[in-house]
């Protein structure tokens, strides 16, 4: 997926990114042929997993990655999975979550500079939360998810909402803080 940015500066520095994290995966052997073929999923059933995959990939107007590690290329997955949006609070909201379900550098880093473009522009940061970061952590920390070895095409086939069920990924709803 080509994350939304707040602006077109931001654009080039995550293809740098994204680009550096392909070199990475390529030199150390974790680079994977392309794991998701949109148009494979467009034809799975209405509610199916891989079905909102496909779906939230199309209503964006986002392509799938198909490069790099497994971990990259099966991030709109989580977006399905979890139903938080793909603009920059959907996506520091999912940045939470991996950092709920098992500590990463580089989601730590994503999610530092989603914060700080979140804090530049105003209208991101009228819609901000630090319970919606809290809530998303804890769904993630309640998961049993994780993301460096769940296959998700072994489940494209089943029930959006079976998929949650089999990862422990609660509804998307208010909790009370710890």
């Amino acid at each position: 997926m080509q994350p939304v940015t707040a602006s077109a500066n931001a654009i080039p520095r995550l293809q740098q990114l994204l680009d550096l994290l392909d070199r990475k995966a390529e030199a150390q052997g974790l680079a994977v042929p392309q794991i998701v073929y949109i148009e494979k999923l467009q034809l799975l059933p209405q509610g199916t997993f891989g079905r909102a995959w496909a779906d939230l990939l199309q209503q964006n107007n986002l392509k799938p990655f198909t490069t790099g590690p497994r971990r990259k290329q099966l991030h709109d997955g989580i977006h399905a999975i979890t139903g938080y949006g793909t603009d920059l609070i959907g996506e520091a909201e999912v940045q939470a979550f991996l950092l709920g379900t098992k500590f990463s550098p580089i989601n730590f880093m994503l999610g530092l500079g989603l914060l700080r473009a979140i804090h530049r522009y105003q209208n991101h940061r009228q819609k901000f939360s630090w319970e919606k970061l809290w809530q998303a952590y804890q769904r993630g920390y309640h998961s049993h998810l994780d993301p460096d070895t769940w296959q998700p095409e072994l489940f494209w086939h089943l029930p959006l909402t079976e998929v949650q069920v089999l990862f422990g990924i609660t509804q998307n709803q208010s909790s009370k803080l710890l």
